[in-house]
């Protein structure tokens, strides 16, 4: 199998395009006699027009040209222009679009393949002279668009369109063997992350991912990433607010003897910093250690806990030597409950898989095979992994062997209603049946977990579920919002419809949620002015790297050079409003907020004023697969099951009842650089 650059192409996606069938068919002429009188002349002249247009009409004929058209996709309006001859489909290409990269949309410049729908989809159609080929695995939405557009832009060709839909023959049925040292199932975050370690151990890996292109929901996180770091954090001034969330963290009951100890490590460290005459902000790894455990109700593992924020800093370090650039600037993630969050310079988690995907076209030890489903988990006599059985999208079978064993990485499960459904049992939030994901649902089905289960692996805190207050209220998606709201949480409001605050904006994200979901129509708006980071819309970026004005036009945000005005906008009150954009300045100068809120940077004086409409989604599942602090997966009996390992979202026991945000991109890298350690040992 040819290995890819950027989308790195599957092999259905190559089946599919080296069969070329149906449209483009050769044109019946009719020639005149040799000797014949002008009025025969004209007859037959007349004559071989009427059946060549009678053929070309039966063959799908085309007026040749060059046709454009734009339709709908995930998110904004894809455009395609179309070269014809008079029999067949010159060219396609996509001329415009606003699609996510490495979904919709290309993730690396220049990329020219892969299994993106506005290269491959194009490419398709060329090849096959059909446009009935096979959406792009993940990005179906994108696929329908780009065909679509083809489809207009045939008919304005005169085209009888349903002679250019000939199925496009597939080669089906094969059965295909791969080795490698270990195999990757699924190519998120920490997949991509678990490949890259193990190569750099030596490993010839394997990575399967069941998506036409790589990336998984670490594409469409908040890119942010937290830990501690010195550099950074001394060039914060800690307020009396903000310590006093220090103070509250190291005086909480302990629960068990390691908590004490965690406590009192991180009193000595605060009293040490106090000692020592700092005034800037205090961090450490235990005191990150104490925020989880604490932020998570005390019911992770602690040992995990550990793992994750002892090894963040080196994760950091690690990612960046790979490539991956951070913004220079620390803040707060929304539900971070610390300034300790790093922010990548690419929109989303572009930053994240971009630096991945480089890593591994450069690297010969590692094969990436898309549009292929994982679907059991291969044991030998005794009990240890030794491969994966997969089947592609076109039906073909595959057995990976894998020498030193597999990498478990295929996401959690808050895309499977059913799933939630079954593990929601804390009684912390009621029926979540219907309510939206921030997920890709062709990711997060929990696939991994079950194929684990099949061979006798234990399962840890399935029932903790979580929600996230950043779902846009059209689909939920975690898109098109200013990068204030997920990275900028002492910058601005949360208020419902009514115009009134209703919860502690730097808060936990459950207690957040469920406060959100008690609001009028289950809403609320984020409310930011130009007294923060970006004082000019004109010029400012959503966090997926939109205008505002695009924004506005689609009706994700809105923008007001008051609050009278925004308060017309909103539909509510204008002195409720303006009230309570008093109230939270007048906060600003005491240090003292209704909501016990504790971090402040700026007051909402100037416009103009942008409120950003969100809702509570399912966001992440805290439980999994158990594993040990090495990452192996562990059976019933809390025994390793030789040969595998995971890593990311489908484990348990890190996070606890609460994952604290930004921890999810820490925990990718994390434990997938370290379950690329653990397989090849």
């Amino acid at each position: 199998m040819k290995k890819k650059l950027a989308c790195l192409t599957s092999v259905a996606l190559a089946v599919s395009m080296a069969a070329c069938s149906g449209g483009s068919q050769e044109t019946a002429t009719t020639a005149a006699p040799e000797t014949t009188t002008a009025a025969e002349t004209t007859t037959a002249a007349e004559t071989t027009t009427a059946a060549e247009t009678e053929a070309e009409e039966e063959a799908g004929a085309l007026t040749a040209g060059t046709y454009t058209a734009s339709k709908s996709g995930m998110n904004g309006q894809v455009t395609v222009e179309v070269v014809t001859d008079d029999t067949s489909i010159v060219s396609v290409k996509v001329t415009d679009n606003q699609e996510t990269p490495g979904i919709g949309s290309p993730l690396i410049d220049g990329e020219k393949e892969g299994t993106i729908p506005t290269i491959s989809i194009p490419a398709a159609i060329v090849e096959n002279q059909s446009i009935a080929v096979d959406a792009v695995a993940g990005a179906t939405i994108t696929s329908a668009a780009v065909k679509s557009a083809v489809e207009d832009c045939l008919t304005q060709a005169g085209a009888n369109v349903d002679d250019w839909k000939t199925p496009v023959e597939k080669e089906a049925g094969k059965e295909i063997e791969m080795d490698a040292d270990v195999v990757v199932v699924g190519g998120g975050g920490a997949g991509l992350a678990a490949a890259i370690s193990a190569s750099q151990n030596g490993a010839k890996v394997i990575v399967v991912e069941k998506n036409g292109a790589v990336g998984g929901d670490t594409l469409v996180c908040g890119a942010i990433y937290n830990n501690p770091d010195e550099e950074l954090q001394s060039k914060v001034e800690m307020s009396d607010a903000v310590k006093k969330t220090l103070e509250a963290g190291i005086a909480v009951e302990p629960v068990n003897d390691a908590h004490k100890e965690l406590i009192d490590t991180v009193a000595a460290e605060w009293a040490q910093h106090q000692a020592d005459g700092k005034t800037t902000l205090f961090d450490s790894e235990a005191w990150f250690t104490l925020q989880t455990y604490n932020g998570g109700d005390n019911v992770a593992e602690l040992d995990l806990v550990k793992v994750l924020c002892n090894n963040a800093i080196d994760g950091y370090d690690w990612i960046q030597e790979l490539g991956m650039e951070f913004n220079d600037t620390i803040g707060q993630g929304a539900g971070s409950l610390w300034q300790r969050t790093h922010t990548s310079t690419k929109p989303m988690g572009t930053g994240f898989i971009s630096t991945y995907v480089e890593n591994i076209a450069a690297d010969d030890n590692i094969e990436m095979i898309t549009s292929t489903t994982a679907t059991k988990l291969v044991q030998d006599d005794t009990g240890r992994v030794v491969g994966v059985e997969a089947e592609d999208v076109n039906g073909n079978t595959y057995k990976f062997s894998a020498a030193k064993g597999v990498v478990l990485a295929a996401g959690g499960f808050a895309a499977n209603s059913k799933m939630v459904n079954e593990y929601n049992t804390t009684g912390k939030w009621d029926d979540l049946s219907g309510l939206p994901t921030t997920n890709r649902f062709s990711c997060s089905q929990g696939d991994g977990i079950v194929m684990a289960q099949e061979i006798g692996a234990a399962l840890s805190q399935m029932e903790q579920i979580q929600l996230l207050y950043l779902g846009n209220v059209k689909d939920g998606g975690l898109t098109k919002y200013p990068a204030r709201c997920v990275n900028g949480t002492d910058q601005e409001i949360f208020i419902n419809k009514n115009g009134e605050r209703f919860v502690r904006e730097d808060g936990r994200r459950d207690e957040i949620c469920l406060q959100v979901l008690q609001q009028p129509d289950a809403m609320f708006y984020f409310l930011e002015s130009a007294d923060g980071d970006y004082t000019d819309v004109e010029t400012a970026l959503t966090a997926d790297g939109f205008t505002f004005q695009e924004m506005e036009e689609q009706g994700y945000i809105i923008i007001a050079d008051t609050l009278d005005e925004m308060a017309e906008k909103l539909g509510c009150d204008a002195e409720t409003l303006k009230a309570t954009v008093d109230a939270f300045n007048a906060s600003v100068d005491s240090g003292e907020d209704e909501f016990g809120r504790t971090l402040y940077s700026v007051k909402l004086e100037n416009g103009p004023f942008v409120a950003t409409p969100r809702q509570a989604c399912l966001h992440h599942t805290m439980g999994g697969v158990k594993i040990d602090t090495e990452g192996r997966v562990l059976d019933e009996s809390g025994a390793p099951i030789e040969g595998l390992v995971a890593a990311g979202e489908i484990t348990g026991g890190i996070h606890g009842g609460n994952r604290l945000g930004g921890n999810a991109v820490v925990d990718t890298v994390v434990f997938g650089k370290l379950a690329g350690e653990t397989i090849t040992k």
